[in-house]
């Protein structure tokens, strides 16, 4: 089969490698039907070490199949099905599964290898949401139920966990994928004002789409006045941030105001934070956020996704086959592309 490999930064390269087998009885082995490349796929992109035997990595972690062979222990499903399964698998039985936080599963851990044609689901029982009988290969929705793998969930647990509401004025750092569906998903939750900070007018046009009250393209100290400009001088209740390095961070410390949340779901690309007096402790800001177990998610937000009250899959504005992965990562990488959509 086909399949997207890195082996250093920079160097992606799709190879024929053999099909994946059930390794342990709670496997599931999917036909892929859509993947995509994530933001978090770039850190590697940027930095990754050539390996020493000249190994690469299977690439990909968000993906929407259809159950081509079960492992002894999987039922509820059957051959055929199609499911879109989460990032982070999970047997969703033990402490942590049945509290909502599968990213920290004892059984679990994170998929990788989605971009190719097919791919092994560990602990597939618990992992797999199926989808309804009536969507197909064909369907306008597989964009938006793609998103469930891992967009749209990490947006809406960032929203969820600074604990967003009508009551709650809210700031967008970073205007990728999540960060759109961040705004979304504050949105969703009835934010009367949500602040969204980037700087390529073609995403906060769709974030204003997606809810967005305010825009703000400035940076830095510029950035930080006109967040308090528009809020009386305070700051928002809640951050949003989207992007994982460190001037993210620093300035979700100036926008959030005296008693309010970081939600944090950007991947962080740095080692230490300011935690002390003068950024937190301080002015009693909470710090929250983290991989987002976005199986809990699925069933809340399937509904507006099938009625067509919400598009996440607005995201994604270009779509390749695997051939085309390593120039759909180019795309990304130069911002030429939001998010890329993957179609064996």
């Amino acid at each position: 089969m086909k399949a997207n490999i890195m082996y250093a930064a920079g160097d992606v390269r799709v190879e024929e490698i053999p099909v994946p087998e059930i390794q342990k009885p709670t496997d599931v082995i999917l036909k892929v039907v859509a993947a995509c490349i994530c933001g978090s796929d770039l850190h590697p992109y940027h930095k990754m070490h050539a390996h020493a035997h000249g190994e690469g990595e299977a690439m990909g972690h968000e993906v929407l199949g259809r159950i081509d062979v079960m492992g002894s222990e999987v039922s509820g499903f059957k051959k055929g099905d199609l499911v879109v399964v989460p990032f982070a698998y999970g047997d969703n039985t033990c402490p942590f599964c049945k509290e909502g936080l599968m990213t920290s599963c004892v059984n679990g851990g994170f998929m990788t290898g989605c971009q190719a044609e097919y791919v092994r689901v560990p602990q597939a029982q618990g992992s797999m949401f199926k989808l309804p009988d009536d969507i197909d290969e064909n369907s306008p929705l597989l964009p938006s139920l793609l998103t469930l793998s891992d967009v749209y969930g990490t947006g809406y647990h960032a929203a969820v966990m600074g604990g967003v509401n009508e009551d709650t004025t809210v700031t967008v750092i970073g205007d990728g994928a999540v960060g759109l569906l961040a705004v979304l998903s504050a949105k969703k939750l009835g934010a009367k004002k949500i602040i969204l900070m980037g700087r390529h007018k073609d995403r906060t046009d769709l974030g204003i789409d997606f809810g967005a009250t305010d825009v703000i393209a400035e940076r830095g100290e510029e950035g930080i006045a006109k967040v308090k400009e528009l809020t009386n001088g305070e700051g928002t209740h809640v951050v949003l941030e989207c992007v994982g390095l460190m001037p993210a961070y620093e300035m979700s410390l100036e926008a959030v105001r005296a008693g309010g949340v970081i939600s944090r779901v950007g991947v962080p690309q740095y080692v230490e934070a300011p935690v002390g007096f003068a950024s937190l402790f301080g002015r009693n800001i909470t710090l929250t956020g983290g991989p987002a177990p976005t199986r809990a998610y699925m069933e809340e937000l399937l509904p507006d996704i099938l009625d067509g009250t919400l598009e996440p899959g607005r995201v994604f504005d270009v779509t390749v086959n695997l051939d085309g992965v390593p120039d759909g990562y180019k795309a990304m990488d130069n911002r030429v592309a939001l998010k890329v959509l993957i179609r064996p």
